[in-house]
This record gives C-alpha cells, structure tokens and sequence, in this order.
C-alpha cells in the first residue's frame, strides 16, 4: 500500500511549489539583448535534438521585455509544411504572446499560473486573467535580476502544445545559461560580472513546502 503511495504523481500544489522556487533560484545578474539571442538558440537547438522534433512536432520561440520590446523570435518548423513535419501555424504564434501576457499579468511562470490554479480549484475569471489575450499553458518564463525584486525585466517563451515539456524546456534552458555565466564568471580574469545566485534546488523547496492553495493564491494577485 505506501509503495503505490510513493509512485503516485506530484499534485498540482506540489508541482506550482517546485516551479515557484525555480523562479525564486534562477535569476540573472544583468540581462541583455545579446544574453536574450544565446537563450533563444540555446532553446533552438536543445528542441531539434529532441524527440519530439524528430516525431514531427514544430515549436515558436519568444524572448520579449516586459514592456513587450521583442529581443529574440524563431520558429522550428514549417508554417503549414505540406509534410508535417516540424509543423507550426499562426495560432502557436497567438499562444505564445497569450503565455507572455500571462506573466506580465501575474509576474510568475504560465505553468505556475496553471498549476495553481488546478491546486486552488480556480477558473482564469476568478483570478482575473480570462480573455483572448491570455494563454494559461507552460512555457513562459519570467526573467527576474537578482537586485530588482519588483517585477520580471523580460519574459522567455516557447510553444510546442505541451504544457509540461515546453515548461521544463525553457527552466533547464534557463538554468544551464546561469550555470555557465556562473563558470565564465569565475575563470575570467580581472573585474567580471557578478557571480549569479544558482542555489541548490532543493533549499528552496522545503522553503516553499509549505505553501497551501491559500498562499499560492495570495502569490498570484500580488
């Protein structure tokens, strides 16, 4: 009985937990329109040596500021290719500025916003952010500095139809750009940037263990 206990899946609650410190853990010491192209390609090439590529899947990309100024856009596919193949359309580019107005809206991650609100039992009117104009599907994520605590500087988007792959996608992207900025950082001689704050995962889940559906809610109308 508790080994079936111990194979079940994570809640809605404990998967927005885990996405929350993510946020909390992977911020930027600066951020500019070249750091923006380098994530972009990055999320280019980890997605065409995907699986899911190779079985036909397209995928749009998105970096913009929060004040909606574009930094990096592709598209990995065809738009409407006769084959199939790496197959996208017009509607993946509307999902993906839906999933960038999300957090511009909220200030956290689109699949945060899901998951919350499938731990709370909350529909997008409830929480204000219903309309055309928003997409509540993973794949946005907000790009915070480490000193400026009041809002996101910029958004990294991509759309590929799964919420959960798209999600994981972007933050492992993410993470490994910190993590060689932080290397960079501390091989370079002379004066250099500031070391990014990577910390382990871990930490900062137990932080926010405890959250309960009250909390999260109280998160995403800050």
């Amino acid at each position: 009985m508790f080994s079936r206990l111990e194979n079940m899946p994570p809640t809605d609650a404990e998967i927005a937990t885990q996405v929350l410190a993510d946020e909390y853990s992977y911020r930027f010491p600066s951020f500019s329109a070249s750091d923006a192209v380098t994530l972009g390609l990055s999320i280019r090439k980890r997605f065409r040596g995907s699986s899911r590529h190779n079985k036909g899947k397209g995928m749009v990309i998105s970096i913009q500021t929060i004040a909606g100024h574009t930094l990096f856009s592709c598209t990995v596919g065809d738009l409407g290719h006769e084959s199939g193949i790496g197959d996208v359309s017009l509607d993946s580019w509307a999902c993906v500025e839906g999933m960038i107005n999300c957090v511009k809206r909220t200030g956290h991650s689109s699949y945060y916003v899901e998951k919350g609100m499938g731990a709370m039992g909350k529909t997008p009117k409830q929480l204000g952010i219903q309309g055309a104009e928003y997409r509540i599907h993973g794949g946005a994520f907000p790009i915070w500095l480490e000193n400026a605590h009041c809002c996101p500087i910029a958004v990294v988007a991509c759309y590929s139809g799964s919420s959960q792959d798209d999600h994981h996608l972007v933050v492992n992207t993410v993470r490994d750009y910190l993590n060689k900025i932080m290397r960079n950082s501390g091989s370079a001689s002379g004066p250099s940037m500031p070391i990014p704050s990577v910390p382990n995962r871990e930490s900062h889940v137990s932080r926010f263990a405890a959250m309960s559906p009250a909390a999260i809610l109280k998160s995403l109308h800050k």
